[in-house]
């Protein structure tokens, strides 16, 4: 399967860009980073808040059929551009990972299509590298699958 969400990750550097076109507008792909319920469908994950703005936080729970929680992750929103940009911390608790810090540009291509960028900065490039070693650009892309999909219905 092709991969369509792209991840660039220079060697010696302790950043990965990804970028991912959408079949959206702009604004359709920007609703679904910070509607709650959009959030959930296309990440797999409850969303415990999402404070869509300057100082703003989020935290994200994943619990097993058995209700233990397995994954979660929270942040810190820097900056917030509606249908622009987002700037962000992420952090995944109960795992060997520094915070991160990402920078979300969202661009709008034509009048049906969008351009989603990131650049994710991590503490090390030791770090960035332990990343890229787990099954994280597949599951990145299954998830901007999702996204496509779902939010294709709201169009």
């Amino acid at each position: 399967m092709e991969l369509k969400t792209k991840i660039d990750a220079e060697d010696g550097k302790q950043y990965l860009i990804i970028t991912r076109e959408f079949d959206l507008p702009v604004e359709l792909l920007f609703k679904a980073y910070v509607e709650p319920e959009i959030v959930e469908q296309w990440m797999g994950t409850k969303v415990l808040k999402l404070e869509n703005k300057k100082h703003g936080g989020y935290q994200f729970e994943t619990s097993d059929a058995n209700g233990n929680v397995v994954f979660r992750a929270n942040g810190t929103i820097h900056d917030f551009v509606p249908d622009q940009q987002i700037t962000r911390t992420f952090e995944m608790e109960n795992t060997p990972f520094a915070v991160q810090l990402e920078f979300l540009e969202f661009e709008q291509l034509t009048g049906d299509t969008s351009k989603l960028s990131i650049r994710i900065v991590y503490k090390s490039v030791e770090l960035r590298n332990q990343m890229l070693q787990l099954p994280f650009a597949q599951g990145l892309n299954m998830a901007h699958n999702r996204l496509q999909t779902i939010v294709n219905k709201l169009k």
